[in-house]
């Protein structure tokens, strides 16, 4: 699988990686040997990026890639974790000593001495524009506690706003055919500035399968029931923000687009890829088939000038309205 240049990190990964979300919680149960399972089939197929969260099942995700390092330890994994929503969300709350403690618990849960790469897990707003939550950080990367830290955002301009610090290695932001706007500024300053570009969500929550109708139920527990209008996290997680029902009907629009050959999530995926500036997208499975059709996406070939433009068009026709002025 390709490997790109991670912008000021100086290391390599994957163009496609691997996020674990669902191997923690909020996506319905997946089992442990399930989990570790689809880490298997990742690093198989050409996975060298993993990227989790220290909240995702209360670091039952870190735990399982922990796991799974020990027991492969030929496999060289660049792991990127996640700080912040362990207290309430207010900018007070981003401190050196929490940081402190924070990737403590990330180290052991990992079972590594430095983190590769740690974010801020999309703070409050002003927390992107502050000098002493950056000087915490990089008071970390001195102390040998991480070995570079970024942020993930909601928004474009929290993405410009962390860009600006010179410390920062990479911005993970929600980029897909349903979320054009980083392409505008972000995506360019980044690249100006040699930061990576990490790309969540690139389904849009599975929307981009072509896999759901407007009856699909999902679990419970599942965030795709109970966050579809923001109820518990911003709901550009979910969906990407985009009404269920009408992006049932964009996504069968999408999946005309895909190529012979080709599913609708990887040619989803493929967008991603091609777009100038992405280090790497990180799109989730929960199962080994999961992952290795997601990473089957890095080698296809690239999509034709025209496939891009009725991408376009289909965003400014369907979707643009309802995303485009709020992230």
């Amino acid at each position: 699988m390709e490997q790109r240049e991670f912008g000021r990190i100086g290391r390599k990964v994957s163009v496609v990686g691997l996020g674990t979300w669902q191997l923690g919680a909020d996506w319905g149960e997946v089992g442990e040997d399930d989990a570790l399972a689809v880490l298997d089939a990742a690093v198989e197929s050409g996975v060298t990026f993993f990227d989790t969260a220290d909240v995702y099942g209360d670091g039952r995700s870190e735990q399982l890639i922990g796991r799974y390092l020990r027991s492969r330890p030929d496999a060289r994994i660049f792991v990127a974790t996640k700080m912040g929503r362990r207290l309430p969300q207010v900018a007070e709350n981003y401190t050196l000593d929490n940081f402190l403690a924070w990737t403590d618990r990330s180290r052991a849960n990992l079972g590594v001495d430095t983190l590769d790469l740690v974010q801020l897990h999309c703070p409050p707003s002003s927390v992107h524009s502050s000098d002493a939550v950056f000087d915490a950080l990089d008071t970390l990367v001195d102390r040998g506690r991480v070995a570079a830290y970024g942020v993930s955002v909601e928004t474009c301009e929290e993405a410009l706003a962390a860009i600006e610090h010179p410390g920062t290695a990479s911005v993970q932001i929600i980029l897909n055919p349903f979320r054009l706007k980083p392409l505008e500024r972000v995506l360019p300053a980044a690249a100006a500035a040699g930061v990576g570009i990490i790309a969540r969500v690139p389904l849009a929550s599975g929307l981009l399968s072509g896999r759901y109708t407007k009856d699909t139920v999902f679990s419970e527990n599942d965030h795709r029931t109970y966050n579809r209008h923001g109820e518990m996290f911003d709901q550009g997680e979910t969906f990407s923000g985009v009404d269920f029902a009408a992006g049932v009907e964009a996504a069968v629009e999408f999946g005309e687009l895909a190529p012979e050959g080709a599913t609708p999530a990887q040619s989803a995926l493929r967008w991603v890829v091609q777009q100038p500036g992405v280090t790497s997208v990180i799109p989730g499975a929960r199962s080994p088939e999961q992952a290795r059709a997601n990473a089957t996406a890095a080698a296809l070939p690239a999509l034709e000038q025209s496939t891009l433009d009725a991408v376009r068009e289909l965003y400014d026709r369907r979707i643009r309205a309802q995303v485009h002025h709020r992230w």
